[in-house]
């Protein structure tokens, strides 16, 4: 069996290159509904862009958003709607199936 160690870190920010992956990695994340997944998941999405490039785009600090998509972090709404500005993305609002 292969040691952990030695196999390749798996990094989802590396496939995510255009904007429609990064929209349905963030809806996934959205549908699932658990807030530490979608945070994980915009800080996913915000390396894959670059840290310091959002930053910049979306009106913040890099270490503010370091410190908002860190894993202790709670990032405000309107700072999660700068971001999806910043990213080319916006919310949206459907209905719940089966409801």
């Amino acid at each position: 069996m292969t040691p952990v160690s030695d196999l390749p870190r798996f990094d989802a920010a590396e496939y995510l290159a255009d904007p429609q992956a990064r929209a349905a990695y963030l809806a996934a994340a959205l549908e699932e509904g658990d807030p530490a997944e979608i945070r994980r998941a915009l800080g996913t999405v915000a390396r894959a862009i670059g840290m310091a490039t959002l930053a910049e785009k979306a009106g913040l600090g890099r270490e503010s958003l370091y410190k908002a998509l860190g894993d202790t972090g709670n990032p405000e709404f309107a700072t999660v709607l700068k971001l999806l500005h910043a990213m080319g993305l916006r919310l949206s609002v459907v209905t719940a199936t089966g409801e």
